[in-house]
């Protein structure tokens, strides 16, 4: 489970997507609460998915080869294959260019809200799903899976901490370098959507049938 959480947040902390969109938001107007209420939003969804989860299982994991845990696993190679099959269609797909999305015009006016709203359309859901099954294994009897846990929530997190932190303490190096490392972001969002979709469906697909035949 550790592992997995691992990979999951990292690929999830990576996305181009949000953090694109995360970077409009902090070079706005009213940018460090925007971009707050953005990050609380986004954290705010993950360690809501995994308490779902939590509650469904009571704290303690199924046993295996149990109908929860093989469905559980199923889940894992259904999105893992499903990810697959996104990363080859995207890159057989004809390049298309990648302007600035049609809110950014209206970002200086965008409410608290918006901002908390944007965030759970930008959630890559399947990867959240996939680190939903996998939390179906943690067993909250255990200080270490409560650490776990927490951690994948902060992990999946992270790029938009370290912004969001970046543009408190120096915001004028932040706006710059935040601004060029978009353009770079959309400059190379489509390689980097399909190296991490292909990266991380083929983990998840390959884990789970391990799981599954073992």
């Amino acid at each position: 489970m550790v592992l997995d959480l691992i990979v999951i947040g990292t690929a999830i902390t990576l996305g181009p997507l949000h953090n694109s969109a995360f970077i409009l938001l902090l070079s706005s107007r009213r940018g460090v609460r925007q971009g707050l209420a953005f990050l609380l939003s986004w954290l705010a969804n993950l360690v809501a998915v995994i308490a779902l989860v939590v509650l469904l299982t009571g704290g303690q994991p199924p046993a295996p080869r149990s109908a929860p845990s093989t469905a559980a696993t199923a889940a894992k190679l259904a999105i893992g294959l499903a990810l697959v099959l996104f990363g080859t269609y995207r890159h057989r797909r004809p390049p298309r260019p990648h302007g600035p999305p049609r809110w950014a015009a209206r970002i200086d006016n965008a409410s608290l809200v918006a901002a908390a709203g944007l965030a759970w359309l930008l959630q890559p859901w399947g990867l959240v799903g996939a680190g939903a099954a996998t939390a179906v294994d943690a067993n909250l009897s255990t200080l270490t899976d409560w650490l776990v846990l927490t951690g994948y929530c902060l992990l999946a997190t992270l790029s938009l901490i370290v912004m969001e932190m970046y543009t408190v303490w120096v915001p004028a190096a932040a706006n710059a370098r935040l601004n060029a490392l978009r353009s770079w972001l959309q400059q190379h969002q489509e390689q980097l959507v399909v190296t991490l979709s292909l990266l991380i469906g083929l983990w998840l697909t390959a884990r789970s049938i391990y799981e599954l035949v073992a």
